[in-house]
């Protein structure tokens, strides 16, 4: 009965863990494949977003490990990107005065591409979102430019959770 007991304890904490993966998700060993990232593109009014969006793209591309970050010669992927939509949205207001914001809810949308480079076959192609929280001091452009790489960090992550963890 002990033994039993035993047992159903072991089968239940090994069978929890059943649908979890170590490492990379795709298939591919940890770096086995590698990636170029293209500088995005601005189709908005907003300046100085494509050289923070790819930066930070980079960035969490290496830090994920999933990819090889190939900066020179042929890469594996190839990621390009248009930034199509950057919008700014009111969440609470100064007190005494409904129009002047206090915080907002930004957010940059980009068409992203990823092509297989041998085959040209696109890996993904679809639209990808991020977000942050701007608290406006003194200066809405100010408070914007110091919350850029926080925006674009998300972006990053979405994007990166997409190449990494997508069904393709």
């Amino acid at each position: 009965m002990r033994l039993a007991a035993i047992l159903l304890v072991v089968l239940l904490v090994c069978g929890g863990c059943a649908g979890y993966r170590l490492g990379p998700t795709g298939g591919y060993a940890a770096g086995d494949r590698s990636i170029q990232v293209n500088p995005f593109h601005n189709q908005t009014l907003e300046p100085r977003l494509t050289d923070t969006v790819t930066q930070q793209l980079r960035k969490r591309l290496q830090q994920d490990g999933t990819f090889r970050l190939s900066t020179h010669g042929r890469a594996d992927i190839s990621v390009s990107g248009v930034i199509t939509r950057y919008e700014r949205v009111a969440m609470s207001y100064a007190s005494g005065d409904v129009a002047t914001g206090t915080d907002y809810r930004v957010g940059i949308t980009a068409q992203v591409t990823a092509r297989e480079v041998t085959t040209g076959k696109t890996i993904v192609d679809r639209p990808v979102t991020g977000y942050t929280i701007v608290r406006v001091g003194n200066d809405l452009t100010s408070s914007e430019r110091q919350a850029l790489p926080l925006l674009a960090q998300d972006l990053a992550r979405n994007i990166t959770s997409l190449l990494a963890d997508g069904s393709w």
